[in-house]
């Protein structure tokens, strides 16, 4: 049973036929029909959305909600509708809705996906129970990705936009929490955004954080042993990101504490004094161990074949490992110094790197304890303030910005090399399980690596171009 949905791969040509669905103009009133919904059967789910959206497509199903694929009419582009399942069950899902839709309309980095609109077809507060986001639509999942032959270029600059997009949220105080290969998404070009804020936090609050938040095997030490974290913890899911990039599986159960310290050996005493009294007993009773060397654990067989780029070598990848994947969260590098690792700065941009933070709109978003129905107000609210921005005409022209661009180029070069051209069946990612290349080992794992197009090597020589695809 799948308990969490994930991004997929969905071809932008099964959903954008120009003749069927012309583009709409999108910078004056609202065109006739946009306003009104319909239902539709998706699975047992019953979607109730605007009449804009159209040809919806079930692609990915969990316990947070079902996600459609789509096409605007108004924009004229393929979105994806996500639909949350019982956003007002209890305080935890009323709570987690709240987290996400208030982040997604705060942060704007173009490595973090973007929230084109929100809305429930409910009139009023007592009658809402549905809640819809609806974001850029995506060519893969990293989980489709990470276990094709990919060279240092395409693992260095794929590993470059996660940490630009962490960044962006470090920036502003926000802790993802939950990185791992579903909850990060990319398009054929080699672009990347990261995705699900469901569980992001803001770091001010310093709160332990419960060891079943992140998926087991992407949990960091800290986590695991009950402590207090930081941003860095992060940067742990990044290193087993990369990890599983290098190997082609993931590392040899790096999921609990006593196989953590198998492979990566015991940490030292000043670790073990800022753990609590009773996790620090059972801690220090355990075996001691070594470790395992990472030229051992990452030999040089498990890297692509060497590049003519002097940075982007076998050497810096493992190092940058070594950096990441490490135990003691005050001896692990931060984003900010991953980003400056040889392995990564060869792709540095401040524009991208060092974007201006996001501007948090409630200062409050982890200290606010509420009931159920003071929750669904805070929501309510919100979609009604993104509702009276897109009638003032707002929000239309920031969605267009950079997104109705990039997808109709997608729609109109279908290449054999193109993710977007290609005819396979979309896949669905365990929360549990980050398996899910497994489910389209056919046809797609011999295309993608090819179809995965390289960043330009202008940013690699120095000439200040911005990236696009050969």
């Amino acid at each position: 049973k799948l308990n969490h949905f994930s991004y997929y791969h969905c071809s932008t040509q099964q959903l954008y036929h120009e003749k069927s669905f012309p583009k709409q103009s999108v910078g004056g009133a609202m065109t006739e029909g946009e306003g009104h919904f319909y239902s539709v059967q998706v699975g047992d789910s019953t979607f109730t959305v605007l009449q804009r959206y159209q040809q919806l497509r079930a692609i990915g199903s969990g316990a947070q909600g079902i996600v459609c694929s789509a096409l605007d009419t108004v924009l004229g582009i393929p979105v994806a509708v996500k639909k949350l399942s019982r956003p007002f069950q209890n305080q935890t899902h009323a709570k987690r809705a709240y987290r996400e839709l208030v982040l997604l309309k705060c942060v704007n980095h173009k490595n973090i996906i973007r929230l084109l609109n929100v809305f429930t077809p409910q009139k009023s507060l007592e009658e809402f129970q549905d809640l819809y986001l609806v974001m850029e639509l995506m060519d893969a999942s990293l989980c489709q990705v990470i276990h094709m032959d990919l060279d240092h270029e395409r693992m260095s600059y794929l590993l470059y936009q996660i940490l630009c997009g962490i960044r962006h949220l470090h920036s502003a105080g926000i802790i993802h929490r939950d990185l791992k290969p579903s909850n990060i998404v990319v398009k054929s070009d080699c672009t990347l955004k990261i995705l699900d804020f469901g569980l992001a936090r803001t770091a001010c609050t310093n709160f332990m954080m419960t060891p079943y938040v992140v998926t087991r095997y992407y949990r960091a030490p800290e986590v695991i042993l009950g402590m207090k974290y930081k941003e860095n913890v992060d940067i742990w899911s990044v290193g087993c990101i990369m990890g599983e990039m290098v190997k082609g599986s993931l590392l040899p159960d790096i999921d609990q504490w006593n196989k953590v310290i198998e492979v990566l050996g015991t940490p030292s005493l000043e670790f073990m004094n800022r753990l609590m009294e009773t996790v620090r007993n059972y801690v220090m009773n355990k075996p001691q161990f070594p470790g395992i060397s990472f030229s051992e654990l990452f030999p040089d067989w498990a890297f692509p074949s060497e590049t003519e780029h002097d940075k982007l070598k076998t050497s810096q990848a493992r190092d940058l490992l070594s950096k990441m994947l490490v135990i003691d969260p005050e001896c692990r590098i931060s984003v900010q110094e991953a980003l400056s690792h040889p392995y990564i700065h060869v792709w540095y941009d401040p524009a991208e790197a060092d974007a201006p933070p996001p501007q948090i709109s409630d200062k409050q978003l982890e200290e606010r304890e509420h009931s159920i129905e003071q929750w669904k107000e805070l929501i309510y609210k919100e979609v009604m303030d993104w509702e009276e921005r897109n009638k003032n005409g707002v929000l239309k022209e920031e969605c267009l910005d950079g997104v109705v661009n990039s997808s109709a180029t997608a729609s109109q070069s279908s290449s054999i090399n193109d993710i977007s051209s290609m005819s396979t069946e979309q896949t669905l990612a365990s929360d549990t399980d980050s398996s899910c290349i497994d489910t389209i080992a056919g046809g797609l794992e011999e295309i993608l690596p090819l179809a995965l197009k390289q960043p330009t090597k202008s940013r690699l020589y120095g000439d200040n171009a911005k990236c696009s695809p050969f």
